[in-house]
């Protein structure tokens, strides 16, 4: 009689395993991310592996995430129709790409005199802008987190000297988002083009000017081959917001716990991406001065106010937008500009402006 009982319960048991090892496998996600980058890019493509590599570690490797670069699946610009159409699970890449979708879209990565990099991530847990940027997102069936930031870009790299407002008039010049809109209110035209493409057309003379994120991933690219004057500041993105984007469907259907294992993933990235860019930045530009010859430049004070005015123009047509949405962001994006804004008088701008009446930097 025990040795029927010990026989039926091995029976039992192996059944169970044999049920629970399908549920296992089941519980197992595999994921594409693709991405808007040439793979592991020093900036966007290092970043971008990052994301997927923790995504799976802080899963437990119930989601393994696949990287697929730029052209691998589909072309960088196309990264976010395919996880929107659900032929990918998720991409990396940032929200200036996207302004052909809705102008209010752009409000979330870069901005014209706008925010810098902790302001930006300050808005979206502190002011309101995650709830905005959920809104806007799920129209095209996405879920976005921000998930890294390049902090200042730079004013780009020139074939020529740039000595007055004149010297802009029918330059042809790469740059994205709002920060395009800004150009060619100044009568440069502008044209959006990835990274390897903006080196091509400089070195073809297609462009006059371009910029792209800063001395680290630039000099990667190689753009100082190409042109000699390297200019700031980069009003036209004092940061730039990286972003992931899953499926919405794709992340409805996730337990509670992998739902906030891929939020941890963004959010816990947002500041070592930050700072790994500011480092390597700094680095990057000692190299292309000593040992590439870069002419490192300010633009005129003049370029910079007329700046200012036509970047003003450009909020101010967000805000008269006929979509209720994006005229909602760019409010929002209004008072925590001013809020913090006003407060860093006394805080980072102060101690930053002590520091260099005091250090020279």
């Amino acid at each position: 009689m025990q040795r029927r009982t010990f026989l039926k319960a091995g029976v039992a048991g192996a059944a169970a395993t044999a049920l629970a090892a399908p549920a296992i496998a089941q519980d197992k996600r595999q994921w594409k991310m693709v991405t808007a980058w040439p793979k592991n890019l020093p900036g966007p493509g290092v970043a971008a592996q990052m994301l997927a590599d923790r995504i799976t570690t802080l899963s437990g490797g119930r989601i393994e995430v696949k990287l697929f670069a730029a052209g691998e699946i589909v072309p960088g610009p196309g990264v976010f129709d395919a996880v929107s159409e659900g032929t990918a699970e998720l991409y990396h890449a940032v929200p200036a790409y996207w302004g052909s979708k809705s102008k209010g879209i752009l409000l979330f990565g870069s901005q014209p005199f706008g925010l810098r990099a902790d302001e930006q991530f300050g808005w979206m847990m502190h002011g309101g802008g995650q709830a905005l940027y959920d809104e806007m997102y799920a129209r095209f069936g996405i879920k976005p987190f921000l998930c890294g930031n390049s902090g200042p870009q730079w004013a780009g790299w020139f074939r020529n000297e740039i000595n007055s407002l004149d010297d802009l008039k029918g330059l042809k010049f790469r740059t994205t988002g709002l920060a395009s809109e800004m150009a060619s209110k100044l009568g440069m035209a502008a044209q959006a083009m990835g990274g390897p493409p903006m080196f091509q057309a400089l070195q073809t003379g297609a462009l006059d000017a371009g910029e792209f994120i800063g001395p680290w991933t630039d000099s990667a690219l190689g753009f100082q081959q190409v042109a000699k004057f390297y200019y700031w500041p980069g009003v036209g993105e004092p940061s730039s917001a990286e972003e992931c984007g899953v499926n919405a469907k794709v992340f409805a259907e996730l337990p509670d716990d992998l739902k906030n294992a891929v939020l941890m993933a963004c959010e816990s990235l947002y500041n070592p991406v930050w700072t790994e860019y500011t480092t390597k930045h700094a680095q990057s530009l000692k190299a292309l001065v000593a040992e590439h010859g870069v002419q490192v430049k300010k633009l005129p004070d003049d370029v910079i106010a007329a700046m200012g005015k036509v970047a003003a123009e450009t909020i101010d047509e967000l805000r008269q937008n006929d979509d209720e949405l994006v005229k909602r962001i760019t409010e929002s994006f209004i008072a925590y500009r001013d809020l913090v804004g006003g407060y860093m008088t006394f805080a980072d701008n102060g101690q930053m402006n002590a520091r260099a009446a005091v250090m020279g930097y």
